[in-house]
């Protein structure tokens, strides 16, 4: 028989590409949609109660406008653009971040979007040389905000140098948004000039660490995955778990510091304000088993604990002088030789000193001492320890139960 390939049907791509967008995407042009079609179904078209509007936000403090007005759209084709543009968009970064996370940064763009709006819309429209009193009464609404912002942190992500413009010509990659903002600023009617810029700014802010206090650390982020509330998402094969991407709370490119948690949640807001400083930074992945990320991973930090395991088993043989030396013993001395040479000395100077009775550096404090005391070891054995693990507690405490062991 010959061999006939047949193409699946428009209905198959259709949900094999509705499967391929991950969950919290997926559930942002759901939301979109089904408002918009709400809207349609039920006559309702006062948009200018819902839309950011800086004046009703200064003057009555109508915050709700922040969020509502990026969920609602003014027509089929505003809509339509708008999710067509964030399935890419949303679906690259949710893989990335996951998607708790994601949905946290979207929440942080609105808010940080709506800042940068108020700030240029009160200075322009009260400056005392030429007043722009209208953009106070604009009434902007639409997704397309994010999305700008969503642009500038993609980019920054990818790395590329050029950016490519509906395929007609390439532009630096740094100038891609901008372009893009003029581009549809010529091309469509009644667009938020304002709007959009503000989306661009909150994500070069995002990009170059700039809201790195605000962001939470992981825990806070595998908190929320394992509640309860939460579980009927969780266990669905589009949700994106935040420990399936980028292990670091802190996605953005230039970045001086991983810390586990956030300022806004430690409280040493101090300590991370260093973040704002736009400086490179990578951070090694570990390995990790999930059935999204198929294949045998390794961490590259293994060789170095490897290293560091075997000396410090080998100052644990080195301490040890009751029991006799076996073969296994001597290799791994040697072992241990080709690894840390100066650590042996060091570990060598101490156990000869400690032997001949004379006291040893102080490496550490006496409230440090007390406490390995108060776990029922000799001082003789604390100080020989501490001074082996070069003032190190924990490896001092491993060295100790090694002893005893």
């Amino acid at each position: 028989m010959p061999n006939i390939v047949s193409e699946a049907g428009l209905q198959t791509r259709a949900g094999q590409w509705w499967d391929s967008i991950p969950f919290l995407t997926s559930a942002v042009v759901i939301v979109c949609g089904v408002i918009y079609l709400i809207c349609i179904l039920v006559g309702y078209d006062s948009f200018y109660e819902v839309c950011f509007l800086p004046e009703a936000i200064v003057s009555h403090f109508q915050v709700y406008r922040i969020y509502t007005s990026i969920i609602f759209h003014g027509s089929l084709l505003h809509v339509l653009f708008n999710m067509l543009a964030l399935v890419p968009l949303g679906s690259e970064l949710e893989r990335i971040m996951g998607s708790i996370r994601l949905l946290y940064t979207i929440i942080l763009l609105a808010t940080s979007n709506a800042i940068f709006h108020l700030i240029i819309a009160l200075v322009v429209a009260h400056n005392p040389f030429h007043p722009f009193e209208h953009l106070m009464n604009e009434c902007a609404i639409g997704f397309s905000g994010i999305l700008f912002s969503m642009i500038v942190i993609e980019t920054s992500l990818s790395g590329v140098q050029s950016r490519s413009v509906f395929g007609l010509f390439n532009v630096p990659a740094k100038w891609y948004a901008f372009i893009l903002l003029v581009v549809f600023q010529l091309l469509m009617t009644n667009v938020s000039l304002l709007g959009h810029l503000c989306g661009i700014l909150s994500g070069f802010a995002y990009t170059f660490g700039l809201f790195n206090f605000l962001i939470p650390g992981p825990s806070f982020y595998t908190a929320i995955e394992s509640s309860s509330w939460l579980a009927s998402c969780v266990r669905r094969p589009k949700f994106i778990l935040c420990s399936g991407g980028n292990p670091s709370a802190y996605i953005p490119t230039y970045t001086a510091q991983n810390s586990p948690s956030s300022a806004l949640f430690s409280g040493n807001i101090w300590r991370n304000l260093s973040s704002w400083m736009p400086q490179r930074g990578t951070t090694a992945q570990p390995a990790q088993d999930d059935p999204r990320f198929p294949g045998r991973g390794r961490t590259l930090g293994s060789v170095q604990n490897t290293a560091v395991n075997s000396d410090s088993n080998l100052q644990a043989r080195l301490l040890d002088n009751s029991r006799p030396t076996s073969p296994s013993d001597i290799a791994a001395a040697g072992a241990g030789e080709r690894l840390s040479n100066e650590r042996q000395l060091q570990v060598s100077d101490a156990l000869a000193v400690g032997a001949g009775g004379y006291p040893l550096p102080q490496v550490a404090s006496e409230e440090q001492i007390q406490k390995l005391l108060s776990m029922g070891f000799e001082r003789t054995q604390v100080e020989v320890a501490i001074a082996a693990a070069d003032g190190d507690l924990n490896v001092a405490v491993e060295i100790l139960m090694s002893q005893q062991g």
